[in-house]
């Protein structure tokens, strides 16, 4: 059995779904206008994937491999339902807020591509945890994005206002294009932190050392 520190570092680091991977983009672009609806659909997602994992592990040896992906979207699908039914009876101004995009969880490619990559294949046990370890990441991820997006936009954190009254909120933040500007920011930050730590960002490379398969080289007059 893999180890569960292993399971939630690779989910919440080394395969973080969003600033990785890159997957989940159009939920993480459209929902995250706020903190709340970020961690929310953070949350819900979290569930269905903890949920899903753990059953497609359970019916990996059952289910016959022609029909897998149908047979794990219909199991996504009921957990999706039952959170769907859970937030409009209890939180209904985030499920109303989230709209179409809770039922879309459903063809998340993140929660499908678990049950497929590793739910299908592991345990129960290291499936639910797995699903534990991507949901967490894909919850600070989309809870990161929409802090900065409401913050900038609209000068609030869950309704409070945390900037001084002379800000002026740059409304671009909490429209589509502050979801890019966010986002790719984001991304070039964490990239660019990890090649400092490997120190692949200071080095040099040598004079004629890209040119070394160029099929001009030998008619250059640069490395003659």
């Amino acid at each position: 059995m893999v180890s569960i520190k292993e399971r939630l570092k690779n989910g919440i680091f080394t395969e973080n779904a969003i600033f990785v991977q890159v997957l989940a983009m159009c939920p993480t672009l459209a929902v995250t206008t706020s903190a709340k609806n970020g961690i929310g659909m953070g949350l819900a997602s979290t569930v269905v994937l903890m949920g899903s994992n753990f059953v497609v592990s359970l019916l990996r040896k059952f289910i016959p491999d022609k029909i897998r992906i149908p047979s794990f979207i219909v199991v996504i699908a009921g957990f999706v339902t039952l959170i769907q039914f859970l937030m409009e009876g209890f939180v209904p101004s985030l499920y109303k807020s989230l709209g179409l995009f809770i039922p879309l969880i459903v063809v998340n490619c993140v929660i499908l591509g678990r049950a497929e990559a590793y739910a299908s294949k592991n345990d129960p046990v290291s499936s639910i945890f797995d699903g534990l370890g991507q949901g967490i990441g894909f919850t600070l991820a989309l809870g990161v994005i929409g802090i900065i997006r409401e913050v900038l936009g609209t000068g609030k954190i869950f309704d409070f206002q945390v900037t001084p009254a002379s800000y002026e909120p740059a409304l671009i933040m909490i429209l589509a294009p502050g979801a890019f500007f966010t986002v790719g920011i984001l991304m070039a930050l964490l990239n660019y932190s990890k090649l400092k730590k490997t120190g692949k960002g200071n080095k040099r490379i040598s004079d004629f050392e890209g040119c070394a398969h160029c099929p001009n080289k030998s008619a250059c007059s640069s490395i003659k």
